[in-house]
């Protein structure tokens, strides 16, 4: 075996959905041994009564067939060119049809008006955190990330595989990022010699905290970005997986500010999750060296042809049949909004997060000053918090949760960035994180499957303070 040397690099730790993954075969098997059922309230998977994608492959076959069409050729044996490209090299921005249909559409829903050259596809939102980390960290200075305590974990992930870049994190209200301390900690930051180009956060559906941002607090932080002039980094997968009426949904800070904002779209939750369709777009201007002035998508661009330089257009495509209505006549015409492409899924979100909420409140609405948890106004998760000092949601207590009751959650400590468990050592250990959004039944068996889960927890939070 080679003994190989690599002193500079670290291990990083293994997060906690890791750790509960290779622990939970054994966990499963002295659960069943005990007679338990299952109970899963830990993925964040999409649900499969709402990712079918048979559908969706008839429907991709017809709009291929359209664009053949509409190409005319009558010689059979030319190659159509929309399944030329889809087959072939193309560039790091994919093709311009699926750009100007997402960016047409989007942009519409949500009051901007976005320019198709400026959106940079990407492996899903997590190809864009490590784009906009990619090139923060490309001068070789040492780099600040804020963030929130707690924050997305495959944030955190990506932000330690930087060796000199560190996280300060902001404590949360019911509203969002505290605002004084998120100026404070940009101070520190510059203080402590860093440079801070950008604030991540996931403002709709937060995961992991379970709830969205304030119109309010998303003024508010803006206007403490500009003033301080850092760009806030908005992940939004769950933009759409929203359960507030049309009139009192916040606005995304792209919408708000898109010169101030990097925003990165997802098609995993309203789309597939498989194809990893999503974009990364942002209008921000940056002074670089030399005084020099650049659009952010220009850098960005070029920083994803050095990791990607040919795009999947294959799958590109198929999110553009997915933005299209088939009409009577077998036409195919561009969707207005995404909001009735959502409300497919929402039928199974909603009526999931309304089983699980309501029984917490009818099983634990008498004991406030034991129990808590946030009403997400959208996204997968509800944070669930223990305020009696009896309980500590530590490794240990997860496993008895699968071994004694049957119950797979996931613990809320691990979500806490490091500097944020040295304010505050308990960090987390009082919390849980409920997922309403995934099973492996439909229709009637996922609602008694949901309810036996939440009222099996219940049982087991009261069993823990008893």
């Amino acid at each position: 075996m080679a003994n190989l040397e690599a002193p500079n690099l670290k291990l990083q730790p293994v997060s906690v959905t890791r750790k509960m993954a290779a622990s939970l075969p054994g966990l499963r098997d002295l659960a069943q041994k005990k007679g338990l059922k299952i109970h899963h309230l830990g993925a964040g998977y999409p649900h499969p009564e709402v990712t079918d994608p048979r559908d969706f492959l008839r429907h991709q076959a017809a709009y291929f067939a359209h664009l053949e069409d509409q190409e005319g050729l009558n010689d059979e044996s030319q190659v159509p060119e929309y399944l030329r490209e889809s087959y072939s090299y193309t560039d790091t921005l994919g093709p311009i049809s699926a750009r100007t249909a997402f960016a047409e559409v989007y942009g519409r829903d949500w009051g901007v008006a976005i320019d198709p050259n400026r959106v940079i596809p990407t492996v899903g939102a997590t190809g864009g955190i490590n784009l906009i980390c990619s090139m923060s960290e490309r001068p070789g200075l040492p780099v600040a990330y804020i963030t929130d305590a707690p924050t997305y974990a495959g944030f955190t992930a990506r932000a330690g595989l930087c060796q000199h870049a560190r996280i300060y994190s902001v404590d949360m209200d019911e509203e969002g990022a505290l605002p004084d301390q998120f100026a404070a900690q940009i101070e520190q930051a510059r203080k402590d010699g860093y440079f801070v180009p950008f604030y991540y956060s996931v403002p709709d559906g937060h995961n992991p905290a379970g709830f969205s941002f304030s119109q309010r607090r998303r003024e508010e932080l803006l206007g403490i970005a500009k003033r301080e002039g850092i760009l806030i980094v908005e992940d939004a997968p769950y933009v759409y997986i929203n359960y507030a009426d049309a009139a009192s949904r916040p606005q995304p800070f792209f919408a708000l500010d898109p010169e101030q904002t990097v925003h990165l779209f997802t098609g995993s939750k309203i789309g597939f999750p498989g194809p990893r369709v999503g974009f990364f777009y942002s209008e921000a201007i940056l002074k670089i060296a030399d005084g020099q002035e650049v659009s952010l998508s220009e850098m960005a661009l070029t920083e994803s042809s050095s990791d990607l330089l040919f795009q999947n257009p294959g799958a590109l495509r198929g999110f553009e049949a997915l933005l299209h209505n088939q009409t009577d006549d077998g036409e195919f015409e561009l969707l207005h909004s995404m909001w009735p492409l959502a409300e497919r899924k929402l039928v199974v979100y909603r009526e999931n997060r309304e089983i699980m909420l309501n029984i917490l409140e009818r099983e634990l609405g008498a004991f406030p000053e034991d129990f808590s948890w946030t009403h997400p106004g959208a996204g997968f998760f509800t944070v669930f918090t223990f305020k009696t000092d009896k309980v500590q949601t530590d490794d240990a207590f997860i496993e008895s949760l699968v071994a004694d009751h049957g119950i797979v959650v996931i613990p809320m400590y691990d979500f806490y960035p490091e500097d944020a468990k040295a304010r505050n050592p308990g960090a987390g250990l009082d919390q849980l994180r409920l997922s309403f959004c995934f099973s492996e039944s439909v229709g009637d068996e996922r609602r008694q499957d949901l309810t036996e889960a939440v009222e099996a927890s219940c049982k087991a939070v009261k069993d823990a303070i008893a």
